[in-house]
């Protein structure tokens, strides 16, 4: 099951990929990592879905990413007294906490942490963005506005606040009980949505207490002003293009993913580009021409992961759009002007041991062609740096605990492995051979450059570059 590419693809579940047979073709066609969207879905479904997803993994002898998506909390208007109303521009329109029928004039808005945060020339964005008001007078419990952008507004429309940060935590009651149930089925990577701020990270880890890596979703343009502390403070980072494309003009979209894909690219943390990727594929065979650069431009930029969400979740194609994204992937890697692009962008290394030997293994690694780079790694940190380099062979991840096997699937380049713990030198040549060679990276009298750390089974303690030949 060796995939022929670097970059990883995370393909998400649902009705249309619920059965096994479903779930094997994705996975056959090269699904590294598995989202599970829990604003969708019941418990059981997903516990279903983990199972035949653990099944695979044991078949196939391959570590499979499994990712909890929490919904986050959701913003949302009260009722209309008939069912929706319609909104000119230049209207005058109000918010309020009134818990009565709304009409074209007013309607409730149930967050009083909103109204906190609310500012005169603010704006507020109603149903993904097609109604856009423009704040002209607020206290603590109203809003009056002007209607910028007219549209049908209707019972329970979401609401989103571009301009300001809210007094709201990322988790809500569902999103907790949510992720406790995750936790307990093993899952692998847990999704923060509505993340603001550095601290939105720190509550969660507190919950998640190490039992999973956090991956926190960039989806309001408000994140850029912490973008790097937040970005130090979560295992990896998704670039939520949807949500960002409804709180900014869409212009400005792919210059805040490049920025941001810059900014995980520096700090050594995998980047994940998300949404509307293959969106045409949800009701045709094939994309259209612009959905296939899309994938093309986030491997070029170097993203660790591109992200199929509708197009397998509930699309009539969800293999053929995971083979398509397979394919681009494979065709990008094989443009030289790939390989220079990832050259020019190579970061330095920051002053420490580890990464010092993993810049080392790159260099020595492509000077003597080696088949491939061999990273022993307990808490996988040793081996998302040498993906942070973007080396020319592929790397194996060594490692004796299978959660940080399964972590490492969505890292760019490396093929995970789960394998016994090394307790000293001659183990550690013969484990990467054997591993090289099962797992078809190498052949007789091939060369492989393998780091590790001594003491051996020390987490964090990279400081050994051992070159190997296959015999």
């Amino acid at each position: 099951m060796r995939r022929y590419r670097n970059s990883k693809i995370i393909a998400t579940l649902g009705p249309a990929t619920s059965g096994k047979d479903e779930i094997s073709a994705l996975f056959k066609n090269g699904v590294d990592v598995f989202r599970l969207n829990f604003s969708h879905g019941r418990h059981k479904d997903h516990q279903s879905s983990i199972d035949i997803i653990r099944g695979l993994e044991r078949e196939h002898g391959r570590p499979i990413g499994v990712m909890l998506d929490l919904q986050g909390p959701k913003i949302r208007v009260g009722k209309f007294k008939g069912y929706q109303a319609s909104l000119e521009q230049g209207d005058t329109f109000r918010f309020d906490l009134l818990q009565l029928p709304g009409d074209s004039e007013r309607v409730e808005l149930p967050h009083p942490e909103i109204f906190a945060a609310l500012k005169p020339g603010m704006n507020l964005l109603v149903n993904d963005g097609r109604i856009r008001l423009e704040v002209k007078k607020c206290g603590l419990d109203f809003a009056e506005t002007e209607v910028v952008t007219a549209g049908v507004i209707s019972d329970h429309k979401g609401v989103n606040v571009p301009d300001a940060v809210l007094d709201l935590s990322p988790l809500t009651e569902k999103d907790q009980e949510d992720l406790q149930f995750g936790l307990q089925l093993g899952i692998d990577w847990v999704a923060l949505s509505f993340v603001q701020r550095p601290e939105d990270i720190i509550e969660a880890q507190k919950l998640i207490d190490g039992r999973a890596a956090v991956m926190a979703k960039l989806e309001k343009p408000m994140v850029l002003e912490r973008l790097e502390d937040i970005i130090d403070l979560s295992d990896a980072i998704m670039v939520a293009r949807g949500d960002l494309g409804v709180e900014m003009p869409p212009e400005d979209v792919p210059s805040i993913q490049k920025r941001m894909v810059n900014a995980c690219r520096e700090a050594g943390k995998p980047v994940v580009i998300a949404t509307q990727m293959l969106e045409s594929m949800i009701e045709s065979p094939s994309p259209t021409r612009a959905e296939a650069s899309d994938v093309a431009t986030a491997v070029y930029e170097g993203a660790d992961a591109v992200m199929l969400s509708a197009e397998t979740a509930v699309g009539a194609y969800p293999t053929a759009a995971v083979a398509m994204m397979n394919r681009i992937i494979q065709r990008v890697e094989q443009d030289p002007l790939y390989r220079q692009q990832l050259e020019a962008n190579r970061r330095p290394p920051e002053a420490t041991a580890a990464d010092a030997i993993t810049a080392a293994v790159r260099q020595v690694a492509e000077t003597i062609s080696a088949a491939a780079i061999v990273t022993f790694t307990s808490t996988g940190s040793t081996t998302f740096r040498a993906s942070r380099e973007r080396p020319m062979v592929p790397i194996i991840g060594l490692t004796p605990r299978l959660d940080t096997a399964r972590r490492l699937a969505l890292a760019w380049g490396v093929h995970s492995v789960h394998t016994t713990d090394v307790q000293n030198f001659g183990d550690m040549v013969s484990l990467s051979i054997n591993a090289a060679r099962a797992e078809e990276f190498a052949e007789l009298g091939d060369a492989m450059a393998i780091t590790a750390g001594v003491p051996f089974g020390t987490p964090g303690a990279t400081n050994v570059l051992r070159i190997a030949w296959v015999e």
